[in-house]
């Protein structure tokens, strides 16, 4: 079955239309590797990671190379596609898995690992590396998970520990040479392990002691001992791409550029500090220029400067000053995800609220000066109420701040200061409506870290201290969020998991568990219930590990040594300060070799200084266009408000002078012809633009289409001195039916004087006659039915799908499978 015939049926369609702007359709015929990107979560999440969006770009700039997505299915369409027997399918080309050479899948948090098998299992690929044949996709896995792997190890023929923008060239080319000499599966995975980075598990056996503890690992493949991290020099060779724009609502719906990779603050609970570090900067110039064509070619309205910690990059105030300075008058804002408290002075945030009060998140981590130096924060009570102070005073009424609790050597003092830190930030300015959300969640040991031997909090320890955070933030303007001790307590026991676990994920995933990331189906119990069916004591994964005793990850070096974190946890013990590097010398942590690896900054030039540019007057004339459009294909799949964001956008690209509303959060001046229902196309849409300048029609429409994706299309241009409709039109639609015509039922509506059909309106049901609103109602073919509908303003009507379905009996399901075209309109 064609999947255009079941996405209308499932929640958010547009998740699956894989019609975004600058999307890349290759010819698989014409490529000689073809790899399919997959990210382990629903759509939203998925097409905000920046690093899948890397890679997509850099396997397609190739020629013989073919980089698609995928991300895992919502429950609905899970269920459809095993009712229909149909194969999981990419989103570019809507291929079946099996046919990429590739899936390459993203191991981005623990709570994802039952979503591998849903993608595996509606694939047809079988959940272990070793019962796949040649038949198969070589199945390799990425990002942060795979410092710490073991739990998933079995399902994966391969894993690159570090950076991927130089390994992913390296498998494509591994993998031209492998279908080119017709390696077998041994062969391909025994040359996987020459690529630096690069695991393969196949090649390591776990060893346990009678009593089933882990006793270390197996090396089997002679000269294969120790995985080493593959680490990205620096970012010279990289040329700006033209991002993905999505066609729905996501996380992180903005022009994302990673400004440096890694940091070396050294947070000691960290894990991306160990794993990403030496720091790495972009120069402003290649930072403006990646912003020049990110904005131009997406049209995205906020830029977020991204890194482990924004505030530390050299070049800081001078580039915020350059970005404000070309794309405030665009209405373009600027967003720092993560600020770290010091870094973000006066200035800054002057600069931030040139276009709109981005988000402002801090993150204190711990509530006492004394916990702060266990883990190595390096900043004070102090530096966070002045922050607070110069926010608050700077206009913005909202302040987030992100604690842990459970961290090495915590007290309840620690904890009651977190309430206390809140109550002295909230007072810390001055004006109504300030509010401060605390959010709070337990803190999880990672490997590769100085606490990856301390213990976790129990559940019942976890929901005890968010009641204890309850009961000391009840004044008004503080509000306490926090993370789910249950989920924490699933990503405790996988973070540092052995392979025994990989029967757990399967059990449970065979017993119903989803995404388990969203809270709407995570549930332990279902967990503990499957690990007791496997014999698995979860609990036992929460204890300390002693030290010197065997970790399920020694085989995998992220390049940080063992002993630095070990000497890291000791200092920690003493409260005694790690410096940054970067400032302050090398911290002997093993990593770098100064020849190739080591720490890429760049002196600041320039300063914060400007001169806000004045308000640019609003034009005061006029010019009102209707722009008529078709909706067919892909497209149809779009929400109405999906639509409208993807026309926002197209006019950005564009450049059209629209005129915008006034205030705080201006929005163009645009209308729309009325929604159609989800699943309709049309050949006859129209909406109105309110221009501050005169455009030649036919230009705009060549320049408009040439920013429009597939299934969106320009079908004119005209002005018009009013955005009113007719009162009374005449609208001409076909409905294409997936199987032939009942002609009895289409014969009798023809004959009858009368067809009363009752609908819902505004929670009421209502009667109305069909006969007087049907113009023309004849047969197309054996499949197709074209008719016309007479509706006015003034009165009720029935929509052409509530006639289509009373005539023909059609159940809820069938209505949506049928194609139903709006073909045009006239007024009469």
């Amino acid at each position: 079955m064609n999947p255009e015939q079941y996405l209308p049926l499932v929640r958010k369609p547009s998740r699956y239309s894989g019609n975004e702007f600058n999307v890349v359709v290759k010819d698989p015929d014409t490529v000689q590797c073809q790899i399919l990107l997959t990210f382990p979560d629903l759509y939203e999440i998925g097409m905000s990671h920046l690093g899948l969006q890397i890679l997509y770009h850099i396997l397609n700039d190739r020629d013989d190379v073919a980089a698609e997505r995928l991300y895992t299915p919502d429950t609905d369409l899970e269920e459809m596609l095993r009712e229909n027997n149909e194969p999981l399918f990419s989103l570019e080309s809507r291929r079946p898995v099996t046919e990429f050479d590739v899936l390459a899948i993203t191991l981005p948090y623990e709570l994802c690992y039952t979503n591998i098998l849903t993608v595996l299992d509606l694939s047809a690929i079988p959940f272990y590396a070793k019962d796949r044949t040649a038949a198969h996709p070589i199945v390799i896995g990425g990002g942060p998970g795979a410092f710490h792997p073991e739990p998933v190890a079995d399902f994966f023929d391969a894993i690159l520990l570090g950076d991927g923008e130089e390994a992913v060239l390296d498998v494509a080319d591994l993998m031209i040479q492998a279908k080119a000499e017709d390696w077998s599966r041994l062969q391909t995975l025994e040359a996987l392990t020459k690529i630096t980075g690069m695991y393969v598990p196949r090649f390591f056996e776990p060893r346990y002691d009678d009593n089933g503890a882990f006793q270390g690992m197996n090396a089997t493949l002679e000269g294969y001992t120790m995985v080493r991290r593959r680490v990205l020099a620096g970012f010279d060779h990289q040329k700006p791409a033209t991002p993905l724009v999505p066609v729905g609502k996501v996380v992180h719906d903005r022009l994302g550029i990673e400004i440096a990779r890694g940091c070396t603050r050294g947070c000691r609970f960290c894990q991306a500090g160990m794993i990403y570090r030496p720091v790495r900067e972009r120069t402003p110039e290649q930072i403006m220029e990646i912003a020049e064509k990110g904005i131009s070619t997406t049209g995205f309205e906020e830029l977020a400067m991204l890194s482990l910690s924004t505030g530390d990059y050299s070049c800081l105030g001078p580039v915020l000053v350059k970005l404000m300075d070309a794309y405030a008058e665009k209405r373009v804002s600027i967003s720092m995800p993560s600020m770290r408290v010091g870094t973000l002075t006066e200035d800054i945030m002057q600069q931030i609220k040139r276009v709109r009060k981005t988000g402002f998140t801090v993150a204190p981590e711990a509530g006492t000066d004394r916990l702060r130096e266990v883990i190595n924060k390096g900043i004070t009570e102090e530096d966070l109420l002045t922050t607070c102070n110069a926010a608050f005073g700077l206009g913005w009424k909202l302040i987030k701040f992100y604690f842990m609790f459970g961290l090495p050597t915590e007290t309840w003092d620690d904890l009651e200061a977190i309430a206390d830190l809140a109550h002295k930030g909230l007072k810390a300015g001055s004006g109504p409506g300030r509010k401060i959300t605390v959010s709070a969640a337990t803190f999880v040991p990672k490997p590769h870290t100085p606490f990856q031997w301390e213990p976790q909090l129990t559940v019942d320890e976890g929901f005890a201290r968010i009641e204890f955070l309850r009961a000391k933030l009840k004044e008004k303007g503080l509000q306490l969020r926090w993370g789910d001790p249950r989920q924490s307590f699933l990503e405790g026991v996988f973070s540092r998991g052995d392979r025994v676990l990989s029967k757990l994920i399967v059990q449970a995933w065979q017993d119903g568990a989803r995404l388990d990331s969203w809270n709407e189906h995570f549930n332990l119990t279902a967990w503990r219930q499957a690990a007791e069916k496997v014999d698995i004591d979860l609990d036992s994964y929460m204890q300390r590990r002693e030290f010197g005793s065997p970790l399920p990850w020694d085989h995998l070096h992220c390049g940080v040594d063992a002993s630095f974190l070990r000497e890291e946890y000791e200092k920690g013990l003493r409260q005694e300060y790690t410096p940054d590097c970067r400032l302050h010398g090398c911290q002997k942590c093993g990593l770098c070799d100064f020849k190739e690896v080591y720490p890429k900054t760049y002196p600041q030039a320039g300063n914060l200084q400007f001169s806000p540019a004045e308000k640019t007057p609003i034009p005061k004339d006029h010019y009102r266009f209707r722009i008529d459009y078709a909706r067919l294909g892909r497209s149809r799949l779009l929400s109405h408000l999906e639509l409208l964001q993807m026309f926002f956008r197209a006019f950005n690209r564009a450049g059209l002078p629209l005129h915008y509303s006034q205030g705080f959060n201006p929005s163009p001046k645009v209308s729309f012809s009325p929604a159609l229902p989800l699943g309709t196309e049309s050949r006859a849409e129209y909406l109105f633009v309110d221009l501050t300048e005169d455009i030649d029609p036919r230009i705009w429409q060549e320049k408009l289409n040439k920013q429009l994706p597939e299934g969106l299309s320009v079908q004119g241009i005209e002005f018009s001195d009013s955005k009113k409709i007719p009162s009374r039109v005449e609208t001409w639609y076909t409905v294409n039916f997936p199987e032939e015509i009942d002609d009895a039922a289409f014969a009798s509506f023809a004959e009858v004087a009368t067809f009363p059909v009752t609908v819902v309106r505004k929670k009421k049901s209502r009667t109305i006659d069909a006969k007087p609103q049907v113009s023309t109602w004849r047969k197309v073919g054996a499949t197709a039915v074209e008719l016309s509908l007479i509706t006015e303003v003034s009165r009720a009507g029935l929509k052409p799908v509530e006639i289509v379905q009373a005539v023909f009996g059609l159940a809820p399901d069938d209505v949506i499978r049928l194609r139903m075209v709006k073909e045009r309109f006239t007024a009469v």
